[in-house]
């Protein structure tokens, strides 16, 4: 058999090459004589393609020694052009140090985990692969995500992932000891890839997470495990969230401990009532298949939404009273006030132009508002929003003066100080020393194509921007280790 080894880019070259030919021929008017001739011309060529492709062989590079040959094998089933990246990557040790995932030597598809120390640049593997492989398997874990408990003594890992809506979500969480390297599941004897959330405790002797719209809590000593929330459904779910949460808000985690360790706050929603969108699935089977979406449409019902607090051991929960429609309202985020007595809640109306700020009693269920952020368009939900001052103050971000800036406000919500003014947008909050008073945080003031690092006054008594002179300047420091951290440019504040 007479065998022709041919690229990819030959191949192409030859198919439109055929495609080109038809169309410039017959695209316009012709002569009849001429077009005969031409219908030959092209008949020979499809032909001549149709008997060659049986004996066509793709020509390996690796085996022809030509890099800038590719193949399909080489784009599709390798990891040659896959970009190199970055993290996991967690602080630990109060930022002494960090950690980040880095391929393993040994065993072959492990990745170790890695502890970089900050100012040095050392390199020491804190947990080996081989460290993650479970009893009767041979090969470790794929880690997907981790978490480290507060005294580091603990790692909690996610891995065998599967997709909720947009992101995987939901999966098997295991816990490392790394005093003695045992190596647990969670979840007792649950169907694979089902939990979802999983987070230690702050005292680090239990994790809680999300089990088929219920929230459950593991004990760490013997990994009994106690059920929070019963009334979880297809339409009840608790401590995650619909599809309108996901999409105009990023929600998916709906739950959080308390800092005592003693109480979990949730979310519920209860989604009965929502019309179905149909989507169709033409590509898994050989007939079409409609896919029912719960899909709030304008005008339309929406989930009915409440936060409720109950014992990490169990037993009834103390639902917050909000006022209002609760199928009207959103409950944008919410998380606990500095303190294991009070929530802080973001309330938005349905049109989303007022955030009301409220803190909630988790005793009691009593709710006060303490602050208002409104606009006539539109008003954004605030992840910027950080306790200081032993919680007698948390920031803000708004656009409240014409431009989005960072604000100080009392807990009483009485006084309202902004901390970065001037006639530019202030993009995010990126970290506050509390000590020397100095809050960090990323603007574009020039240029929306380019971002800085800034720094000034938490009394905002710091002139960072606004004048024609640019702020004084000076690049930030950082080491030439890999994997290097760039940390771009740091301004100060006259």
């Amino acid at each position: 058999m007479l065998t022709f080894k041919v690229s990819l880019r030959e191949v192409f070259v030859l198919i439109r090459s055929i495609r080109v030919l038809f169309f410039k021929n017959f695209g316009g008017k012709m002569k009849t004589g001429q077009t005969k001739f031409k219908y030959l011309q092209i008949a020979s060529l499809i032909f001549f393609l149709f008997a060659l492709i049986p004996d066509l062989v793709v020509s390996d590079p690796q085996q022809d020694g030509d890099p800038a040959i590719l193949s399909i094998d080489r784009i599709f089933d390798s990891d040659e052009f896959s970009p190199q990246r970055f993290g996991p990557a967690r602080w630990i040790d109060n930022g002494a140090g960090y950690t980040t995932l880095e391929k393993s030597d040994s065993p072959e598809g492990g990745r170790d985990i890695v502890r970089y120390d900050t100012k040095s640049g050392r390199r020491i593997i804190l947990v080996s692969a081989q460290k993650l492989i479970p009893p009767g398997s041979s090969k470790p874990l794929q880690i997907a995500n981790y978490n480290w408990s507060t005294d580091g003594n603990l790692l909690l890992i996610f891995t065998n992932t599967k997709r909720v809506w947009r992101q995987n979500s939901r999966g098997d969480y295991w816990v490392v000891n790394l005093k003695t390297w045992d190596l647990k599941k969670l979840g007792g004897r649950t169907k694979p890839s089902t939990l979802m959330f999983a987070k230690f405790s702050p005292d680090g002797k239990k994790v809680g997470y999300v089990r088929e719209n219920n929230i459950y809590v593991e004990s760490l000593s013997d990994q009994s495990i106690t059920r929070i929330t019963w009334d979880g459904s297809e339409t009840i779910i608790n401590g995650t969230f619909d599809w309108v949460y996901e999409e105009e808000f990023g929600l998916r985690d709906g739950f959080r401990w308390s800092p005592d360790s003693k109480n979990i706050a949730y979310w519920q929603l209860d989604a009965e009532g929502i019309g179905e969108f149909f989507l169709i699935n033409t590509t898994d089977y050989l007939y079409p298949k409609l896919i029912p979406l719960q899909y709030p449409k304008v005008g339309t019902t929406n989930s009915a939404v409440r936060i409720g607090v109950a014992s990490s051991a169990g037993g009834e929960t103390t639902w917050m009273n909000i006022p209002g429609n609760s199928r009207n309202y959103y409950l944008a985020r919410m998380d606990w006030a500095d303190n294991s007595q009070e929530l802080v809640i973001q309330h938005l109306n349905r049109l989303q132009n007022s955030n009301n700020v409220l803190l909630a009693d988790v005793l009691t269920g009593d709710v006060r508002k303490i602050y208002t952020d409104k606009d006539e368009a539109w008003i954004n939900v605030v992840d910027d929003l950080r306790w200081m001052n032993k919680g007698r103050q948390f920031t803000w971000v708004s656009e409240r003066d014409g431009w989005r800036h960072a604000y100080l406000i009392s807990r009483s919500g009485d006084s309202v100080k902004p901390i970065t003014p001037g006639n530019y947008d202030m993009v995010s909050i990126q970290s506050i020393d509390e000590k020397k008073g100095w809050l960090y945080f990323i603007a574009s003031p020039d240029n929306p194509t380019q971002r800085y690092l800034y720094r000034t006054k938490l009394n905002g008594k710091g002139n960072c921007y606004g004048t024609k002179r640019p702020p004084r300047w000076r690049p930030a420091r950082h080491q030439r280790t890999w994997p290097r951290v760039v940390v771009g440019v740091a301004f100060g504040c006259r």
